[in-house]
């Protein structure tokens, strides 16, 4: 091989592999953003479990004070 075919070769490799490094990168920050914390009406994970926790409260006391 010459000169110019490793050069395109080794472009090539370093291409590809960087494209996977920063797709998975970004697949990462997106995934654990749910798990930061939301200045934006809590519309995170933690957020909703606080919603259903409150209202399974909410449900705990009718059913206790219904006996």
């Amino acid at each position: 091989m010459s000169p110019n075919e490793w050069a395109g070769l080794s472009v090539a490799v370093i291409t590809i592999v960087g494209s996977f490094i920063a797709s998975v990168r970004w697949l990462v920050k997106h995934y654990l953003s749910e798990l930061k914390p939301d200045k934006n009406g809590q519309h995170n994970l933690e957020g909703r479990i606080c919603r259903i926790e409150n209202k399974l409260d909410t449900l705990y006391e009718i059913l206790i004070t219904k006996k």
